[in-house]
This record gives structure tokens, sequence and C-alpha cells, in this order.
């Protein structure tokens, strides 16, 4: 750690690296670029932009922030508080090594700086991020634990029950007359008191300890005094067996999310007004998918947003008149089931990952007592991916097959982020486990190997987990079993052209590891109408069966080919009728027929392929004259009016500022070092030019002095977007309104604009 007299001092003094730590971890101090060290000083004082440096801190870090705090306070005249200092007043709590490395951190920050005598000191706006009341770290108070807490909170009257939720609600501090001493014993006040359920402050005021208010709102306790992180006992699991029982997940998540898809496919779901899916809707869904509600939810707000299914008006659209919107499948849906398992599962593992919403939240009511919908904007949560991938980052920390209960990770979560402690509810850790379950990622609680691969963001892991779940996933068979019930076995997943033959033919049963299809009558119909033979039916399962056909089965194909197309149905877009045979006989016998590829199905009936328009356009050119008529047999008015269709708005995406590349990081760094060493040069001689001729003119000749001596100057510059900076540079060309000059440091040539330098100095 450098040491200096003033932060803008100690800023100067950090190496480049640092400089461009500092913009990394508090990317709001470079926009727009800093002129000076004086002006990134006073940014990084600024009340907000140290409120977001301080969201990541553990306890230990923000024990360290209120030590300094504290001293400050109570040592006003004493300086600041000196290093060593600091070692012996946490030395019995905490390592010197585990000190050393949280001051790193404050100071890789800018909220700590050090001056020539190792003195901390604290950026004022620090002590207002504590996540508790200041003091709270530093004294040690004869505290109640959790479980005495836990027990003392259902033997509360209401009236004081009330207090400790109100004051867990809304601040930890109160103002009440009745904290004075001679207060009767039996008001509420002084009986939290006495149970220690409330601390005294003075008169008037008293506080909620910290853990009584963590146990109010459920939060994962963990208490300032602990600046250490807990240890929990992890369960130990063989790294194979975590495998298995995630990639057992991934074939029914897959399965599942087919079988949602092929319902929405078949009976699109009605979007509400609000746009979200109606109860009803997703009771449908999940009772013809095969899988309970919860389930449903999960697996339709993941289609949503991997774009596999959309709100709008299906093509082709329902058989009624409507303009409202439903709920089906994507075009992109066809090409998602082709692709191989374990890309499948990479689609839907990425877009979990990045999914803004909760969709265990899903049936839970909001504050006006409406149940939450699926697919409805209130359960968007813009925390949602970053509380996801802190859960299972903390389980990566592990080694592979370490489990550890949501408890476990709650509380070590809260040690870590102490200001984002609620949003490690116990809840919240259960629920997003149990979808990472249900996902893949997670097997008897531990991290899978296909998920370690895939929280990593570069493209070259997706391959990684891909391949990682492949090796996971049971090989696909390429065999069945076909029973004397006529029931069909599969003793694990098909490969993709036999299971999409056995589902033509046979109906699931049951599913899971080894499914169990079922061929009836209809199905075997189904089979016959998708154009497959009796023989083609006879030789697929003789080829693929590992177990005799039953003659059962070949009776019943045989018999439902045998019946199969006996009364024939087909498609015609129009027909022609006339009362004269020999009229249509003529019209048969002419050219147009083939055009329109008229057949004939009763003496006075032909039916054709074309649409109604064009049939008669096309007998109209050939020198007849037909005439519309409507199911009735009425005339009917066929002019061409011109179709009209609504236009959607586009759906505006969420904004995510892309941060910036250590390249340009380190760019900025280079500019404000060349800023700071303006703002320092001594001037002997400046022109300030205002517009006027002579002045523009005398700002030319300075510049055209230095290039000939080879004289530094310091100009004031303004760029494109009006930025205006402090440059020292060496003139090298003046002429055609650009001025070429040489930066000192770097030695790179730079190109200014004349009509955009402020100012120009002579440098002594």
């Amino acid at each position: 750690m450098t040491a200096t007299d003033s932060l803008a001092g100690w800023l100067g003094a950090r190496s480049d690296a640092q400089l461009v730590t500092l913009l990394q971890l508090r990317p709001d101090l470079a926009v727009p670029l800093p002129s000076s060290m004086a002006v990134l000083a006073a940014r990084t004082e600024q009340r907000a932009s140290v409120l977001r440096a301080t969201e990541d801190l553990n306890t230990l870090e923000f024990a360290l922030v209120e030590t300094l705090a504290v001293h400050g306070t109570t040592h006003p005249d004493s300086g600041p508080l000196q290093r060593a200092e600091l070692h012996v007043q946490l030395s019995e709590r905490v390592s010197a090594a585990a000190i050393d490395e949280a001051l790193e951190r404050l100071t890789a920050r800018a909220l700590v700086w050090l001056d020539a005598e190792q003195g901390l000191h604290l950026i004022p706006a620090a002590a207002e991020a504590l996540p508790w009341p200041i003091g709270t770290a530093t004294e040690i108070p004869d505290a109640l634990t959790e479980p005495e807490v836990v027990a003392a909170l259902p033997e509360l009257a209401p009236a004081e029950r009330a207090l400790l939720d109100k004051l867990a609600a809304t601040g930890p501090r109160g103002r009440t007359r009745d904290a004075a001493p001679g207060t009767p014993a039996d008001r509420p006040i002084q009986r939290l008191l006495a149970r220690r359920l409330l601390h005294w402050v003075d008169d008037e005021t008293v506080e909620l300890p910290v853990t009584v208010g963590q146990v109010l709102r459920r939060e994962p306790v963990t208490h300032p005094h602990a600046l250490t992180s807990p240890h929990p006992e992890p369960a130990k699991h063989t790294p194979a067996d975590v495998n298995a029982v995630a990639a057992g997940e991934v074939g029914e998540l897959l399965r599942h999310c087919a079988a949602v898809l092929d319902v929405l496919g078949r009976v699109p779901a009605p979007a509400l007004r609000a746009g979200g899916l109606g109860v009803r809707e997703l009771r449908r869904i999940a009772k013809q998918a095969g899988v309970d509600e919860p389930r449903a939810g999960l697996l339709v707000e993941l289609l949503a947003a991997a774009k596999l299914i959309e709100k709008g008006l299906p093509d082709p659209p329902p058989d009624f008149d409507t303009t409202d919107d439903f709920w089906a499948p994507t075009p992109l849906v066809d090409a998602w089931l082709e692709s191989p398992p374990a890309r499948r599962w990479a689609a839907l593992g990425l877009t979990w990952l990045d999914l803004d919403r909760m969709p265990w939240m899903i049936g839970m009511r909001d504050a006006n007592d409406k149940p939450l919908a699926a697919l409805s904007l209130e359960l968007r949560t813009p925390n949602a991916p970053r509380d996801r991938l802190a859960i299972l980052a903390l389980l990566a920390e592990y080694p592979s097959g370490t489990a550890l209960t949501p408890a476990d990770i709650g509380r070590m979560l809260a040690w870590q982020q102490p200001r984002r402690r609620r949003n490690f509810r116990p809840e919240v850790v259960e629920q997003t486990l149990a979808e990472a379950a249900a996902l893949g990622f997670v097997g008897r609680g531990a991290l899978g190997s296909a998920a370690r691969a895939l929280l990593h963001a570069a493209p070259t892991s997706v391959a990684d987990a891909e391949a990682e779940m492949e090796a996971a996933l049971p090989e696909p068979v390429d065999h069945v079993l076909v029973q004397a019930d006529l029931t069909v076995i599969a003793p694990g997943p098909l490969t993709t052209d036999l299971q999409h033959r056995v589902a033509l033919v046979a109906d699931v049963e049951s599913a899971g590891a080894a499914t169990v299809y079922r061929i009836g009558e209809s199905s075997v119909r189904r089979a016959l109408d998708a154009g497959l033979t009796a023989a083609e039916l006879h030789a697929l399962f003789a080829k693929h069966s590992r177990t005799p056909i039953p003659q059962a089965l070949t009776y019943l194909i045989d018999d439902v080919a045998r019946r199969h197309g006996q009364l024939r149905a087909g498609m015609a877009q129009s027909f022609i009728r006339s009362d004269d045979p020999a009229l249509l006989a003529q019209v048969l016998s002419a050219p147009v027929a083939r055009t329109l590829a008229l057949r004939s199905i009763a003496p006075t009936v032909a039916i054709a392929q074309a649409p109604l328009g064009e049939l008669l356009e096309q007998l109209r050119a050939a020198g007849f004259a037909p005439a519309g008529e409507d199911s009735a047999g009425a005339i009917v008015d066929l002019r061409p009016r011109g179709a009209r269709i609504s236009v959607r708005p586009a759906a505006r995406q969420p904004y995510r500022p892309t941060p910036p590349s250590t390249e340009q990081l380190e760019s900025l760094v280079t500019e404000l070092r060349a800023g700071e060493r303006a703002a320092s040069a001594r001037s002997s001689h400046a022109v300030r030019p205002d517009g006027t001729r002579t002045n523009t003119a005398a700002t030319l000749a300075l510049l055209q002095l230095a290039a000939r001596v080879r004289r530094s100057v310091n100009i004031g510059y303004v760029d494109a977007q009006g930025v205006a900076t402090q440059r020292v540079v060496e003139p090298l060309k003046v002429g055609n309104g650009q001025l070429d000059a040489l930066d000192p440091v770097t030695g790179a040539v730079r190109h200014f604009t004349l009509h955009r330098i402020a100012s120009v100095a002579l440098l002594e």
C-alpha cells in the first residue's frame, strides 16, 4: 500500500494497475473521464458511489469500516487510527493476515487510504453503508442467541410482538417515553427490555438487537462480532453419483419440456390481458403434460425465456374469430427438438442462469392479495440472476461431490454479503436449489460437473458443459421390448429416429428411466395416417424388438390396415356445380381444367384445388360465366378487399451496460495521468482564445513557436463529446486546421482539431 498525505495524492501515487483495478471495481468513477486526481478523489467520496462500492463487502470488511468510523467519532483529536493499533484491537477475534487482506480490498476500492505514517483514513460516507447500527461490531453486548430469541418470541403479548415487528421492518431504533427509568414494569417496552429483546440507549430511545431483527425478518442469522466466515460440515458424495442424479433430472426435464411444447402446439393457451398465463390454463398444461403445477410454471417460464414459446396470434390461427394473444411454440422449437440432449440442456441452463424472474413465486399472493400468474410482469426480479449465481458459485468453491444444506448456504452468503442478506432468506435458497435440481445443476445437494463448466461465461465452457453432460447421460438404445399385452418397454432413452417411430405407433403409458408405451387401434391408425404401411410397421418391430413379436400385435396391425382407407376424405378449396351436365363436361374438357386441377365427383359437381377467387377468374378468362355462391347457395359479392393487420410494438429489452475492457481502462488511466501532469505543470505564457481573430492568430503563433523550438505546451482541449481535458504535448506541426503533437509519456503522435483547442500555455 502506498502512503501519502491526501486522498488525491494517495490516488496519484497508486500504480496504473491499481487505478485500473479501482475503475473496474467502481466503474462509475470513470464516467465522464476525470480531468485530474482531485476530481477522481472527489468522486470517490460521493455518497451514491460509496454505497454502490460497499455492496459486496463482507462482515470483516464492514467491521473494519465501523472500527475506523467509531475511532473518528470517539477520538476526533487523536488523529487517524494506525494500522498497528487496528491489529491490536482485533487480534483476539481474527488473524492479522485476514485483517491485511480485508484492508487490501478496502484500499482497492478507495474506501480507505493511508497517509505517510500508516494512518488509516476512512471515506466519510462509508459509515452510512453499515448493515447494522454503528457500534454493533465494536461493542460486544450481552445479546441473546438465535435459539433464545426463537424460544422467546411465542411467549410475547400481541402488543409486544407488534412493536418488534415494526422496528424490524422500519429501522432498529425507536423513540418512546416508556424507556425512561420509573416506567411501570408491565408496559410493553419495559417487558421487552427485561427480556433483552430490546436494548436501552437513553431515556427516550431503544434499539432492536441485530439477532432479534434477523429472526423476525426470517434472514440467516449472522452476528457482526463473528469476523470469520461460518464453517459448516458438508456432506460428501462421489462425483459420479452426483452426475448420475443430475443426468436423470435432465432426462425428465427435456421430456417434460417436449410435452409442454406439444400441449401448447396442439391447443395454444390464451394470454391474460396483463400478458401472463391464467391459472386454469396452467392447470390444463400441467395435466396434459403429466407434471404438477409448480413444475409446469417453471417449464413455461424457462421455455418463454428461451424464446421457444411466445405470445402472439398463432399460425394457423384458432378456428374462431379473435384478436387476443395466445402462448404457443415458436419456429425455434423444431431445431431445438432435433438437437442432441446435451445441447438442449445447455440452452435451457444458460437461460435459467440469466433469468431475471423467480418462477417459484407463481401462485403466491401480491400486495393486493391476488395470485401471481405465470409469465406475468410481477415475477420479474432484477437481482434474481445475481443471487442465483451467488448460491451456485458458493457450491462451486467446494470440491466435487460436496453438498451443503440451504441453511448453511444462507448463513455463509449472509456473512459474505451482509448488505444483501435479505436476498438469502431460507425460502429463497431452498427454492433456488430446488430449481437447480430440477434443471440438473445439482444432484444430492452438490453441484454437478456439467453445471460447474456452465457457470463460466466463456463460449468454450459451453462446449465443455455439453461434453460433461453428454458423458453423464445414459447412452441411447436402439431396441425395445414388446410384451404380450401390447406394451412396449424402452429400457432407456431411445435413439432419435426410433423414438419418433415408436411415439408414432404407440402412446406413452408411463415415463421414467424405462418408458412404457401401449399399442392400440387408435395408435396404429395414427401411424397409417402418417404414411406408414402395415409391412413397414411389422418390419419396425421385427428389427428393433429384443423379444418375440406377439401374435396379437400382428393381428392388430393387419386388421387396422385392412379397414384403413375404405372411406376416403380429402381437401378441396372450391367447387363448381351446374344443373346442366353437358356444360360441366365442357368445362372439364377445356384446358383450364388441368390448370385448376378440376376433378369430377358427380355428373353435376366438380372440385378444384384452387381458391375460389382464382377459380372464378380462370373460368371467366376461358370464356365461361360462373357466379360465386355461399353455403346456402346464395350469390355472394367476391370483390377483393385490402387486408389489414395490427402492428405489435416491439418489447423494450432491459438496458444492461457493458463494462469497459481492461484495454479501455488502461487508456483512461493514461488520459488521467496526462491531465494530472497538465494540471500540475507551470506555465510561462498562456493564450486563451475567445473567438476573435487576434487571439486565434496568437494561438497559432504560440503553437508554431513551440513546434519550432520543440517546447512542450499545456493545451485545454474539448473533444467531440464536449468533455474538456488538459494535456501536456510537444507540438510537431501546425496546419490545415490540425495540430500534430507528440505525447511525451507514450511517445505516440496525436492529432488535435485547432478549433477545439480552448487554451494554450508554454511550459517552463
